[in-house]
């Protein structure tokens, strides 16, 4: 946690109505991007806000949607990201935008409340927080994408992460995406590009080894859209749990036990339907998880959820479970160190031998 007085901070306070450079990383966001796009220029905030979409090898219409928006509005522009990876896409657009106070991040399948800059740059002003954030609000248009929701935001779903089940306004380890003070993201050398998955909770803890504070908000809401199928899901969650680990690797002392009882939970079941042949009182192992998910899946309080659309969270919850647990113990990503001064230059956009993941 930051040292510095709230409503200061080390590089002075911003600007009235600071200039806002909004970053989103792009990859088959067809279904999605108009949307995300118009929630970005819609803003009530009162200052200049500029996007920049940074351009994957998308597979659908993607290209063609955003070369259409950038041409109807000047304050929209594209910037290519030729390996699809999302550290180097939000590098690429921070190196990018023109001269600004400060910089938000939004992902191409998340739609901001109308008030979300203004209420954003408020916070950082009051809180002197390099970054701010807020809830990760899931809403499905499925019934499949609702199941999905309403388990992302419980907590049997995810634990007790603030930017996911809500809580208070305070200091915190990570928030969701994140609007940073631009000098933050200068210090830092942007997003670490070797982090293919949770390069957000990396950049956080190397913001507050650093000093500065991270501030968890519930006024600050995204609209998130959840995977649609569920062999998607279960890629989504491994991958959260492969890199999750990566990220214990490189920051000693940053595990704790909610990221450790989805793999505690899948051994558990795995050693319970194996070893159950042999004594079958470890049968009861799995059966508990199973009645656990299905009965805590069934009686979720989401007001959203339909009647029908419960019948998906006992096949849900275990998958988001499982599947993280997976990705966590199977891990075999190793990245090798940075040395000091080959860090992506978020000023310029291009990296001086960096390392990939």
């Amino acid at each position: 946690m930051s040292s510095t007085p709230p409503g200061t901070t080390p590089d002075g306070p911003l600007p009235p109505d600071p200039r806002v450079g909004v970053v989103m990383p792009i990859l088959d966001e067809e279904r999605h991007l108009r949307e995300a796009v118009d929630a970005v220029l819609g803003q009530d905030y009162p200052g200049p806000v500029h996007l920049v979409l940074a351009l994957g090898p998308s597979h659908d219409r993607t290209d063609e949607i955003a070369a259409s928006l950038a041409a109807a509005d000047p304050r929209v522009r594209t910037v290519a990201n030729p390996s699809g990876r999302t550290p180097e896409a939000l590098n690429a657009a921070i190196g990018a935008l023109d001269d600004v106070d400060v910089v938000v991040r939004v992902d191409g399948h998340g739609v901001l409340d109308r008030d979300y800059v203004r209420t954003a740059v408020e916070l950082l002003a009051q809180t002197g927080a390099a970054n701010v954030g807020g809830l990760m609000d899931a809403e499905g248009v499925t019934s499949f994408e609702r199941a999905v929701a309403a388990a992302m935001t419980s907590r049997l779903g995810v634990g007790a992460s603030r930017f996911h089940t809500g809580g208070d306004a305070g200091p915190a380890d990570t928030v969701y995406l994140g609007v940073f003070r631009r000098e933050w993201l200068r210090r830092m050398g942007g997003y670490d590009p070797r982090f293919t998955r949770a390069q957000d909770w990396e950049l956080n803890h190397r913001i507050r080894e650093a000093g500065g504070l991270v501030w968890f908000s519930p006024r600050l809401r995204v609209a998130y859209r959840p995977r649609p199928t569920l062999a998607a899901l279960a890629r989504q969650y491994r991958d959260y749990g492969r890199w999750r680990r990566v990220v214990a690797r490189t920051h000693a002392g940053t595990i704790n036990a909610r990221y450790l009882a989805p793999p505690a939970a899948l051994v558990g079941v795995v050693v319970g339907v194996v070893g159950g042949f042999a004594w079958w009182p470890l049968w009861l192992v799995p059966a508990a998880y199973l009645v656990l998910t299905t009965v805590g899946g069934l009686t979720v309080r989401d007001a959203r959820l339909e009647p029908r659309d419960r019948w998906w969270l006992p096949l849900v919850l275990p998958t988001m479970h499982l599947a993280w647990g997976w990705g966590f113990l199977t891990s075999r990503v190793r990245i090798a160190a940075v040395p000091p001064g080959t860090q992506q230059d978020v000023t310029t956009g291009t990296a001086d031998d960096a390392p990939s993941s």
